[in-house]
């Protein structure tokens, strides 16, 4: 376990001993069929809605896995990136840091998204919320899910904006002093800050730069130390060639024992992984999304979000 991951297994016994793009107008290719037979693994079966009588009682564990069924790293090698599973492996040590948001005062009910003009609330997640066609329309235990985060998924945030990229999200400027940032506030700070959220979706990559992963190490320590589960996830295009940014995400993965969301997995039955060159942009290649692979990003972004709440969580619904 790296030493970084040590120190806040570390703070968090201390705690405890202590107390406690703008949208892009898409031309589709394909009609957005969802294929909603994906396995979703989860640790335990989905909960019911409990009345107040009961939360204390449930706050002590209904919801967590025995310790056991959870791996304690991954061993999948991250060169083998390609056939990691689409639903995440949840390891122990993401227990361990959900715990530690929960005694540094995160809510358990608040997910923060870390992306580009592809992450935003009316075409990611938010669609969810804002849109009852697009929820009731799911299975029972994703329904759930969508109401577990009920008012996180449709809202603004400093860390989703056209072009980001992992060195922006840790740029004062970055977010031009909107959504209430102080002007020496990165847009991760602030969105910290603001939304204290327990689970945070980083998807950026497609706006690559060289120092990428010096960039998400810094965001991943930094998410760490507060207590905020990360999840990683794959891309679909390959801007950078090689896929160069996927190998070398699912290698932080690996090493901090994240779990990774392989979108890249997702969209393999897709024509060209579901994507296309958007008018005027030519220069970018084939980067945009259908209108069917944003249906399946929604969706394989939920249970992938779904897989990783129910593995560590001990709060019950609201």
């Amino acid at each position: 376990m790296r030493e970084s991951i040590g120190k806040l297994f570390g703070l968090l016994s201390l705690i405890f001993l202590l107390s406690a793009c703008k949208s892009s107008s898409l031309t589709p290719t394909h009609s957005p069929v969802v294929d909603k037979t994906l396995t979703v693994i989860t640790n335990t079966p989905p909960p019911t809605k409990q009345t107040p009588s009961t939360v204390t009682q449930l706050v002590e564990a209904t919801l967590q896995p025995a310790d056991e069924a959870m791996p304690a790293e991954i061993e999948l090698a991250s060169e083998n990136w390609r056939l990691w599973a689409e639903v995440p492996v949840i390891t122990r040590a993401m227990r361990d840091i959900y715990l530690l948001g929960q005694a540094l005062g995160n809510d358990p009910y608040a997910i923060s998204i870390l992306g580009d003009c592809q992450s935003t609330p009316e075409t990611f997640l938010g669609l969810y919320e804002a849109d009852a066609t697009e929820s009731i329309s799911l299975p029972q235990h994703l329904q759930e899910t969508v109401t577990y985060f009920d008012k996180t998924f449709n809202r603004q945030s400093p860390t989703i904006k056209s072009g980001t990229t992992s060195g922006a999200l840790l740029w004062a400027e970055w977010h031009e002093g909107d959504f209430g940032c102080d002007s020496d506030e990165t847009p991760l700070d602030c969105e910290l800050r603001l939304n204290r959220p327990s689970f945070a979706i980083i998807t950026v990559g497609t706006h690559w730069e060289s120092n990428n992963e010096v960039y998400m190490r810094k965001i991943i320590e930094e998410l760490l130390a507060q207590g905020v589960v990360p999840i990683l996830s794959t891309k679909a295009d390959n801007r950078e060639g090689e896929h160069g940014i996927n190998l070398e995400t699912a290698k932080l993965a690996k090493e901090y024992n994240l779990p990774l969301w392989n979108f890249w997995l997702a969209t393999k039955a897709l024509p060209n992984h579901g994507l296309y060159t958007k008018k005027g942009d030519e220069h970018l290649g084939d980067i945009y999304l259908t209108e069917e692979a944003l249906a399946l990003r929604r969706y394989s972004a939920l249970a992938a979000l779904d897989a990783t709440w129910r593995a560590v969580a001990v709060t019950p619904f609201k």
